[in-house]
């Protein structure tokens, strides 16, 4: 029978999501060097849960080490590597090298510098509640669903509990505060789900100084009662 969720995360829980950060990205790791994919999961992980290297470096080299037998993957027993556009003779060499990659960072203190991300996983890591905001409202249906920007960000502030709308705010603040060029913005919102353009004139940093703005202006009927 399949594994448990219990059972998956115990065993294979980070793994998932070291694999997770090389969706549409090459596994282009050498022992000399981590690949773009590789180097992003250890830029955030580094600054948001570096407890957690340790773990998927055990779960990394434990795979490569005892891959699934016949009777585990007759049962559906197992975790399923995703396809990664290795050779299957080569993906347990590379779950290796990838385990010395992290072993190397925490012993070494090999901690990536903070920048921007550059994977779509590394962008919905750092900016969760931005990319529920953006693929949930800001999708190609929205001018079916909404008259306008502002009508979908009423929507989301009114269906949405206040915490995470919070944090919603917190994010576009620390995404502007990245400072980065217009079509780096424009990447940004469109990796984080957003299939609409900006509303005429704002830019896309300059629209997301609006929603902010507007997430934090009180709204008329939540003013102190007379």
């Amino acid at each position: 029978m399949p594994l448990s969720p219990l059972e998956h995360d115990r065993r294979y829980g980070e793994l998932d999501q070291v694999m997770r950060a090389y969706a549409g990205q090459p596994a282009d790791d050498t022992p000399e060097r981590p690949g773009e994919a590789l180097t992003a999961y250890l830029r955030h992980t580094w600054h948001t849960r570096p407890w957690a290297l340790a773990t998927a470096e055990r779960q990394l080299r434990e795979y490569a080490d005892n891959p699934p037998g016949r009777l585990r993957l007759r049962l559906g027993e197992y975790y399923a590597v995703p396809d990664v556009g290795l050779p299957e003779s080569g993906v347990q060499q590379w779950l290796r090298c990838l385990a010395d990659h992290i072993r190397r960072s925490i012993e070494e203190g090999r901690v990536p510098p903070p920048a921007a991300p550059a994977t779509h996983w590394e962008w919905h890591a750092r900016f969760p509640e931005l990319g529920q905001f953006l693929g949930g409202w800001f999708s190609q249906d929205m001018p079916d669903e909404f008259d306008d920007h502002e009508a979908a960000v009423d929507d989301y502030r009114a269906a949405t509990d206040p915490q995470l709308v919070a944090r919603l705010t917190g994010e576009l603040h620390e995404l502007l505060a990245l400072d980065l060029g217009e079509s780096d913005y424009a990447v940004a919102v469109a990796e984080l789900g957003m299939e609409v353009d900006p509303p005429a004139p704002y830019s896309p940093s300059g629209w997301l100084a609006l929603v902010a703005d507007r997430l934090t202006t009180p709204r008329p009927d939540c003013g102190t009662p007379a």
